[in-house]
């Protein structure tokens, strides 16, 4: 069986929906099937950080309803072998968190790892994947509302047994700035550091293009996701050096 991850953030902006295209093409890259599930119902952008805006025709819904079977509805990325996405649909109505549990269970048994990129904040999305998640990365900026908001979030998450937290969209100048550090982000979240990303302006130009950042650059985020990707999989790996 596969292990379904829960990428959440407290508020939006923290680059979420970003890490986990990134860390889902790293897995996929380095053998694994990887299944991204886009739970940001009605907000939807996971398809167009993994380059697959014009293929995505089908959504979980679809899967949760019987209208499409979910290896007929989730479609493959063209240039990374083994990464998938389920997009999601664009209204929640009818959106059962036992229909969504049971399609998760049911892709755990064709993928090792389910991605699943919850909305921001405390809202349906948020609840459908935190029924299914057997683990969670919480995406957090260094900035003390981001810090606030990401500590809420794991106050709604304490039952879980795996919670990780990640500093995205770091930049050294401005921890420097708020007189903070990882560390201290870390006892403010209440979690264990699974990675530190940087701030990274080809994150950006790789969307805009339409291409898994992994297959543009080695620089920047890709080797931080690269990084968390290796930790999932039980490997010991150090921090990245943020310079």
């Amino acid at each position: 069986m596969g292990t379904a991850v829960m990428v959440t953030s407290g508020k939006g902006g923290t680059g979420k929906t970003s890490l986990t295209a990134g860390v889902a093409s790293c897995l996929a890259a380095l053998g694994r099937r990887v299944l991204c599930i886009d739970v940001d119902i009605g907000l939807r952008n996971l398809d167009l950080t993994l380059g697959m805006s014009d293929r995505a025709l089908m959504d979980f819904s679809d899967v949760m309803d019987y209208r499409c079977p979910l290896m007929t509805a989730a479609v493959e990325q063209p240039e990374i072998k083994g990464l998938f996405l389920l997009t999601a649909p664009l209204t929640p109505q009818g959106l059962e968190e036992a229909r969504f549990r049971a399609l998760v269970e049911e892709a755990s048994e064709y993928f090792d790892f389910v991605f699943m990129d919850s909305p921001a904040g405390l809202g349906e999305g948020f609840q459908l994947a935190r029924s299914a998640a057997d683990r969670v990365i919480v995406v957090s900026a260094v900035d003390p509302a981001a810090l606030r908001d990401a500590q809420r979030t794991v106050s709604e998450l304490r039952d879980l047994e795996q919670l990780h937290l990640v500093m995205n969209r770091v930049q050294p100048k401005l921890i420097a700035k708020l007189r903070t550090s990882i560390d201290n982000a870390m006892d403010t979240a209440g979690l264990p550091l699974l990675g530190v990303v940087p701030e990274s302006p080809n994150v950006t130009m790789a969307t805009a293009a339409g291409v898994p950042l992994i297959l543009t650059t080695y620089k920047g985020a890709a080797p931080a996701y690269l990084n968390i990707a290796k930790r999932l999989l039980g490997q010991r790996v150090p921090l990245l050096h943020i310079r």
